[in-house]
Order: C-alpha cells, then sequence, then structure tokens
C-alpha cells in the first residue's frame, strides 16, 4: 500500500486491533516508527516493524500463548512497545500495560492481579524490582528484559534479542490467519487506572472498545496520512496508545521521543505535524515563554503584550482558522512575524496542531495558544471509555468545553450533574471487581464517570469537576476545586495549586510556584535565590502572591475565593507520592502530607 493511501471503505470497518496491524503491515511505508539510535533518529520501514511482530508473535505462541493469556509491558516508548503489543493482540492475548515509573510493588501488583504469565521490562532496574517479588508473582513464567544485561543466569528470565530470536522462519499466512480469528468481543487490554484513592482496577478493555474509538475518533479529528507525529506521552496511559492507534490506522510516522525532558530538542530534531499531551506540558511551555519575556528588553517585552492583546481579539477567527480581514489582519500577520512564529519555530516549524486530554486545560492557557496561532483541541475520556468521548475539533471549537461527543457516543447529565455514557467504547467491566463494576456500569449500560459537567445548547460539553473531589463547606456549598485551581495556575508564578475546604468556612490553598520564573523575578530583589525556602518568606515574595491570589479571587465567586494559602518548597511528583501516573493530583496523599500546615492555615485565618 503507497505511503500517501488512507484506509478503504473495507478497511475504515476496523473489528480489531489484530486487523489494525494487518493493515500497518501491509504497508510499504519507508519510515512506520523512528527512534533515536547513536544521537540520530533512524526510521523503522513498515515491514521491519512487521517482520519483528511477526517473529515475537511466533516466539510466543511456540510458548504456549493462548488466547485470553496475559502478557504484561512494563516500558518506555519506542519501537519495541508496539512490536510487543501487536505480538500479542494478534496472538489473541491480551495487553497489560505497566507504567516505568512504578514502584516494584505496584508493578508487582499489576503483574499479579492481571494473571500475567509472560512480563516484559525495559531497564535492568524494573527486571530486577519485579525479581525481587517473585515469590508474590507465581504465575509468572518468563521474564523478558528488552534492554541491558540481565545478569542472571535464572531460566525464567531472557532477553528480548533472544526471545524474538526464536520466532525466526515463521509461517506468515499461519500468524495472520491467527491474527484475523481474534473477535471484536475479545479482550485486548487490561489498563490499570491509576488509582488517585486507593489500589489500581484493571480497566477490561476489548477490541471493539479500541476499534471503534479509533474509528469515530479519526471521523472528528483531521489528521493526514503524511504527517510525522510525536509520542512522548508514556504508551501506558490510554490516551497516548489510542492516538498511536489511530496514526498506525492512517499510515502516519510515529517518532519516539526520548523522554519527556527532552521534547524541546525532539521537537526540533522530529519537527513533527501533530502531537497529544496532558496540560501539564502546554502550561511549562507557556511558562517557557513568560520566563523569557521576563528576561527580555523593555521594548521586545511591550511588543510581546501587543501580540497578545491582538491575538485576544482576533481569537474568533482563530478558532475558525481564518485570518481576519482589514486592520486587525494587518496586526495580527505583524504579530505572527515579530512574536508568534519564534514559539512555533520551537515546534519543529511544520506544526499543525496538538491534542490535551487527562485534566482540564485551563482557558488561559488554551487563548494563549489559540490565539498564537497553534491550535490545541481539547478532549475528554476515561480509561474506562477507550478513552475519548468528546472533543474538539476543526469548525467545531468552543472554549472552556471539551467539545461535543464522538460518532456513536451518547452523553447525557444526571439529576445530580454527573456525565453519564454509552457506546460502542465503554469497558466490559472492571477484572475480578463485579461490585466495582456495579458502581459505574448500572443495567441500561449507562456508564457513570464520576465527574460533572453540563452540555450546552450546542451539544458542547463542560466539565466543572470530579463528583468524589466536590468541596462543601460548611455552609453546604458545592465547590469545584478544579476551577479555582485552573484560575490560580493561570498566574505565571504558580505552578500547581490545591484547595482545601470540605466542611471548612472558607478555602485555603498550597501553591508550588514555578521556581524558574520566581527566580528570575527575584534575581534583583533578594541576594540570594539558591535557598528556596528563606526565599519563599521573604516579604516581597509573600506580597507577590498574595497579589496573585487576589488576582484569581476577583475571577471567582465570593465563596469560591481563597482566604488562606502557603507556599510548598518543592513541586508536587509521581516520585514523591502526590501525582499519579497521569499528572493528576491524590488530594488524600496531599492532604494527610501537608495535614498540619493546612491546620495551621486555618488556624491564623481564623485568629485574624
Amino acid at each position: 500500500m503507497p505511503e500517501d493511501v488512507k484506509p478503504s471503505e473495507e478497511e475504515r470497518s476496523l473489528r480489531t486491533l489484530a486487523e489494525l496491524f494487518l493493515i500497518a503491515a501491509s504497508r510499504d511505508k519507508s519510515a512506520q516508527l523512528m527512534h533515536k539510535v547513536d544521537g540520530e533518529y533512524r526510521p523503522v520501514p513498515s515491514h521491519d516493524f512487521a517482520d519483528g511482530v511477526r517473529r515475537l508473535a511466533k516466539a510466543l505462541q511456540d510458548r504456549g500463548i493462548e488466547p485470553g493469556d496475559r502478557i504484561a509491558l512494563m516500558a518506555d516508548n519506542g519501537p519495541h512497545w508496539p512490536t510487543v503489543d501487536f505480538a500479542t493482540l494478534s496472538s489473541g492475548a491480551v495487553t497489560v500495560p505497566i507504567y516505568p515509573t512504578l514502584t516494584p510493588e505496584e508493578s508487582a501488583y499489576i503483574a499479579q492481579d492481571s494473571g500475567a504469565r509472560i512480563v516484559f521490562a525495559h531497564q535492568t532496574h524494573q527486571l530486577e524490582g519485579l525479581l525481587d517479588h517473585g515469590a508474590d508473582l507465581p504465575n509468572v513464567e518468563l521474564f523478558v528484559l528488552i534492554e541491558g544485561d540481565p545478569g542472571t543466569d535464572d531460566p525464567k528470565v531472557t532477553t528480548f534479542d533472544a526471545l524474538i530470536a526464536k520466532g525466526d522462519g515463521y509461517d506468515a499466512e499461519a500468524l495472520d490467519a491467527r491474527a484475523r480469528a481474534v473477535s471484536p468481543e475479545d479482550l485486548a487490554s487490561f489498563v490499570y487506572t491509576s488509582g488517585t484513592t486507593g489500589k489500581p482496577k484493571g480497566v477490561m478493555l476489548t477490541h471493539g472498545n479500541f476499534c471503534s474509538n479509533i474509528v469515530a475518533g479519526l471521523e472528528h479529528l483531521d489528521f493526514k496520512s503524511e504527517y510525522t507525529t510525536l509520542s512522548f506521552l508514556p504508551l501506558s496511559h490510554v490516551f497516548e496508545r489510542t492516538i498511536d492507534y489511530c496514526y498506525f490506522y492512517l499510515g502516519c510516522t510515529i517518532a519516539y521521543a526520548e523522554s519527556v525532558q527532552t521534547v524541546a530538542q525532539n521537537f526540533q530534531e522530529v519537527r513533527p505535524h501533530s502531537f497529544v499531551s496532558v496540560p501539564r506540558v502546554y502550561e511549562k511551555v507557556l511558562a517557557k515563554v513568560h520566563e523569557g519575556v521576563a528576561a527580555s528588553s523593555g521594548l521586545k517585552q511591550k511588543i510581546f503584550h501587543w501580540a497578545v492583546e491582538t491575538a485576544r481579539e482576533a481569537l474568533p477567527y482563530r478558532l475558525e482558522q481564518e485570518h481576519p480581514p482589514g486592520w486587525l489582519g494587518l496586526k495580527l500577520a505583524l504579530a505572527d512575524g515579530l512574536v508568534f512564529s519564534k514559539i512555533k519555530e520551537r515546534l519543529g516549524g511544520r506544526f499543525e496542531f496538538a491534542f490535551s486530554g487527562g485534566a482540564p486545560l485551563g482557558q488561559d492557557v488554551a487563548e494563549f495558544f489559540w490565539g498564537a496561532g497553534i491550535p490545541i483541541y481539547e478532549g475528554y475520556g476515561l480509561t474506562e471509555t477507550s478513552p475519548v468521548l468528546t472533543a474538539n475539533g476543526p469548525g467545531a471549537v468552543k472554549m472552556g468545553t471539551v467539545g461535543r461527543a464522538i460518532p456513536g457516543v451518547q452523553l447525557e447529565i444526571a439529576e445530580d450533574g454527573e456525565i453519564l455514557a454509552s457506546g460502542p467504547n465503554i469497558m466490559k467491566g472492571y477484572y475480578n471487581l463485579p461490585e466495582a463494576t456495579a458502581e459505574v456500569l448500572d443495567s441500561d449500560g449507562w456508564f457513570h464517570t464520576g465527574d460533572i459537567g453540563e452540555i450546552d445548547e450546542d451539544g458542547f460539553l463542560r466539565i466543572t469537576d470530579r463528583k468524589k473531589e466536590l468541596i462543601v463547606n460548611a455552609y453546604g456549598k458545592n465547590i469545584a476545586p478544579a476551577q479555582v485551581e485552573n484560575q490560580l495556575k493561570s498566574s505565571r508564578y504558580i505552578a500547581q495549586a490545591v484547595v482545601i475546604g470540605d466542611r471548612r468556612k472558607f478555602l485555603a490553598a498550597l501553591l508550588v510556584p514555578d521556581f524558574e520564573v520566581l527566580k528570575g523575578w527575584a534575581s534583583d530583589k533578594s541576594p540570594d535565590t539558591s535557598d528556596i525556602e528563606t526565599l519563599l518568606q521573604q516579604p516581597p515574595v509573600r506580597e507577590l502572591f498574595g497579589q496573585e491570589v487576589e488576582r484569581a479571587n476577583q475571577e471567582l465567586a465570593k465563596y469560591e475565593r481563597v482566604r488562606a494559602w502557603e507556599l510548598l518548597p518543592q513541586e508536587m511528583t509521581q516520585e514523591t507520592g502526590e501525582l499519579t501516573p497521569t499528572q493528576k493530583v491524590k488530594r488524600r496523599v496531599v492532604y494527610e502530607r501537608y495535614a498540619d500546615l493546612i491546620d495551621s492555615l486555618y488556624e491564623k485565618a481564623e485568629n485574624r
């Protein structure tokens, strides 16, 4: 199949992910994938990729892997990820992704709970962590190290290269016949929720779940087969994984970032047309822009602020992807040339659009990028929905919303405001948890998302908060913390915010500064910016954040305003246990960790 040919009508009736592999394998594409080798990006042609998948599939089947068996994969993004995934899926087995950042205890729990027979681990330390919990993994027959030397002669341990070599001499027709025998109702994956509360649950997704989301999503989104895309969200995250399936379906080139830390450099090397990300990445890009502006001359700062104001004026035209007429059009062209073109250059120069999901994207962030001519389409979904339920798309964008339902998905708002969804993308249930399944899947097939929202007259969905995270203050008022937190984070000095106030008379907030921006601001006001804890107690810094909180308060209802706050001297991260792998705040952990600080905040505020 030529590189520039989109899927045919027959292919658009995609039934299984095993069929998706066969479609990708039939292409003659010189760069199906790209990855960094010895300091430079190298292509993986489609026939080489297909050969690797088939060799691994034969090796797995020769080891007795049967349809329905589980294979766990704990790895960073790279060609090995879809190789293991498609070899598993085309064998009729079930892929169980494990975030590579999880602790040995957490990863062993998922491998054990899912009943995995084979576990792939990317790095040596991940393998060692799993082996340390080997006694808890009686069902695991083989551990496979993708990179490095396992350093053991344990017969249950092998390397990726050694295993894939056992698939030499495969019978392609026999392997493809087994792939075609996979049914849409068959399980494709157990995807474990990141668990903001309690232990993660194994979400059971079928081939039909995924395929319905791929086909419907592409009706909504404007990918082109000639695009090169950059993949840097973990493929363990169902959002990136499903989008990558869309790339395979269309024949796009998928380039894997080396890591989230190297994305800025990889943009320059790959020059992607498109990518997907979570809001935190867009927030950091915007913070870097503001940091650069703050360090520039007074004239450049004035030009930047003029350009931003011009872009705000032209935003309605940008949303329709039109150029404004007359004087506004001339001003916008000048703003593009002087300011916004430089931001686009940082994205590689070929950028067309990006997608945001996984958490709410602040409207101020979205408006800045859209105004700069950098479209970011926000969507919404959950692991349990494979994942996309709604999305903004070309010609159908409304700021502050997550778009309309994609084809085949139905939405309703329950009496208490909870968003309910039905459609072919809804999970089969939680593995071995019938009671938990019954809590979210009702007898009529509606999935209860746990999110609160509203649908406007044009069919656009607006998310207001998580049902379980709603704050009910001492006066019985329901408060959506995410809305308040996003307002606080619209300050370029505030990187993270967690609002507290359940059963309290007023709201308080824990704020994490954007330390680089703050240091730049404080460089001429404080003799030493290296001691963060001391810096955060300096009167000018306290005054600055007081002003930023008050500015945010002006945009909020009286009962939503923050009356007490404190600055944290370090960022909340997954490593410190305060964020999930998808960068959601574990509120319970934060509340417990800072319980004394929170109590003192309220005590001081009430005694003023």
